[in-house]
């Protein structure tokens, strides 16, 4: 992703109150942006849902057209959007373990995103989290998800000694990766710093090691040093 993407990225996740630390990461090179943030950004634009249309539905596959709407700023008129969500197990949802499989709202979270993306400006810029199983997965999207679906680690990593299920730190337990994190961002001395270490690989790493209420509570206190910073936690601009 190039510096100027970041730019546009950053710019208008701004213009919604959302930092582009803790909210964006990359997978292979592609940013991706957390679902739970664009439902934030779609509530805060005011964005519209009509009725979801199916298009297609089979036991393992499910296929919706979701529209949207969003009022412009300055009585600027109506824009709309539409797109289509597919989700089609074992080709692009995947399902491990005794995960429930859920097409038919897996279809519509990622027809509902895109249209999102495409209301505010960040279509082609990056991807919603939904969409990430389109990408090939690390080891720590595979274990994380094997963590949030209540199941044990993968072989390899039940028999590794305790410190080094972890990312490197002191003793290798969550709280201490959280600790270490949360030190790193108090740290950091300026808004790009921030920015920077939240994306790093590193990070990432450490972030998707831990349970999803620890990551959201790191990803709440990088916010909160941005605002101390000085960046802007609120935008007077409406609509896209």
């Amino acid at each position: 992703m190039s510096a100027e993407s970041d730019r546009q990225i950053a710019e208008i996740l701004q213009t919604y109150g959302e930092p582009l630390a803790g909210n964006v990461w990359r997978v292979q090179g592609t940013a991706v942006i957390y679902h739970k943030t664009l439902e934030r950004i779609a509530a805060q634009a005011q964005i519209v849902f009509g009725p979801p249309e199916i298009v297609r539905a089979e036991r393992d596959e499910a296929v919706i057209l979701v529209t949207g709407e969003v009022q412009l700023a300055n009585d600027g008129g109506v824009r709309r959007e539409w797109s289509i969500g597919e989700a089609l197990i074992g080709v692009n949802y995947r399902v491990s373990g005794k995960q429930a499989a859920y097409v038919f709202a897996m279809a519509e979270k990622r027809a509902k995103d895109r249209v999102i993306l495409k209301l505010i400006g960040l279509h082609g810029l990056l991807y919603s989290e939904d969409e990430a199983d389109e990408f090939k997965p690390t080891r720590d999207t595979r274990q994380q998800t094997r963590r949030d679906a209540g199941e044990p680690p993968m072989d390899d990593e039940a028999d590794a000694p305790a410190a080094r299920r972890g990312p490197d730190n002191d003793d290798g337990s969550p709280q201490a990766v959280e600790a270490k994190l949360r030190a790193q961002i108090d740290a950091a001395s300026s808004i790009n710093a921030v920015t920077d270490l939240m994306l790093a690989p590193e990070t990432q790493s450490d972030l998707a090691y831990l349970a999803p209420g620890l990551r959201d509570e790191v990803r709440e206190h990088a916010k909160a040093r941005l605002v101390a910073l000085g960046w802007p936690a609120r935008s007077n601009r409406r609509g896209a």
